[in-house]
């Protein structure tokens, strides 16, 4: 996989298509990243009866945005001086942009 956390990255599918992001997590196993901005889901958290106690507050739970990972496919690594989401090849251990042949 060529994408690392840190990358910036391009979407190329899916309903976030022309977002760009900075990689959060990368999951190589299932050829998975996660990015950030992008494939946002919400997620109902219940409260937990004994912090809320200790703080004398009413039973609330809250809603917590997350990006969701998706698939490595979707995504392209953003070259800087092309300015576009584009391939990648690894040339003495570096990854080259093979438009502009710029270290990435």
């Amino acid at each position: 996989m060529k994408i690392k956390k840190g990358d910036n990255v391009l979407v190329i599918k899916g309903k976030d298509r022309g977002k760009k992001g900075k990689v959060l997590y990368a999951f190589p196993k299932e050829k998975r990243v996660s990015v950030e901005g992008v494939n946002l889901l919400k997620k109902h958290i219940s409260p937990q009866q004994q912090k809320q106690k200790q703080k004398g507050k009413e039973k609330t739970g809250q809603v917590v945005e997350f990006p969701a990972p998706l698939s490595v496919s979707n995504v392209k690594l953003f070259c800087a001086k092309c300015e576009k989401g584009v391939r990648v090849t690894k040339k003495e251990g570096k990854r080259i942009c093979k438009k502009c042949n710029q270290k990435i």
